[in-house]
């Protein structure tokens, strides 16, 4: 023999009163309200990161003029140039040798040196001093020759400087006519 089915709801006949098979009501927390985001919020989002806003349209701006760009590398775009930019020479440095009056001077001298110049006339009788080369590299300081004799103290030391050659043809005609003594820079 089977047993009916329990009834899906208690008939009003039922020993316990309605209500009393639930449990018991309690407080709801309090919480925060959710927000949703969405299309109205975008928009402070954006004024908010307004860098990264930026950033992202000038990256769209470069990737635009790259794609853009002239398609023929030697055509420049925009207005032509009325006459081609000259090209500057590169200056051509030459290696001078130089006499210069006091020997003392040049044994303190080494390769790569900066010196300057300065041609002195007769000083004694009213001439005057000229810088003749300003900045000159020495690249060579050759020994002194034994020659014995007491005039080698007069003659000089020999120097190589490293000049522009219009500077050198300064230097050559200044020995001529006048002496010569550098200047350490």
């Amino acid at each position: 023999m089977s047993l009916p089915p329990p009834p899906l709801f208690p008939s009003p006949a039922s020993s316990h009163p309605p209500g009393t098979d639930t449990p018991a009501t309690c407080e709801v927390p309090h919480f925060a309200p959710v927000r949703v985001r969405g299309g109205r919020y975008q928009l402070r989002r954006l004024v908010r990161h307004r860098r990264r806003a930026v950033a992202a349209g000038l990256a769209l701006t470069a990737a635009a003029l790259v794609a853009a760009g002239p398609r023929d590398a030697d055509r420049a775009r925009g207005h032509p140039v009325a006459e081609p930019l000259r090209k500057h020479r590169a200056v051509e440095m030459v290696a001078a040798p130089v006499r210069i009056a006091d020997a003392a001077t040049v044994r303190l001298l080494r390769p790569g040196d900066r010196v300057d110049v300065v041609a002195a006339q007769e000083t004694a009788t009213g001439g005057d001093a000229r810088v003749v080369a300003r900045g000159a590299r020495v690249t060579k300081v050759p020994d002194p020759l034994d020659s014995g004799t007491a005039n080698a103290a007069d003659s000089g030391a020999l120097v190589v400087l490293s000049v522009p050659r219009s500077t050198a043809a300064h230097l050559a005609g200044a020995s001529a006519t006048a002496r010569l003594a550098v200047t350490v820079c």
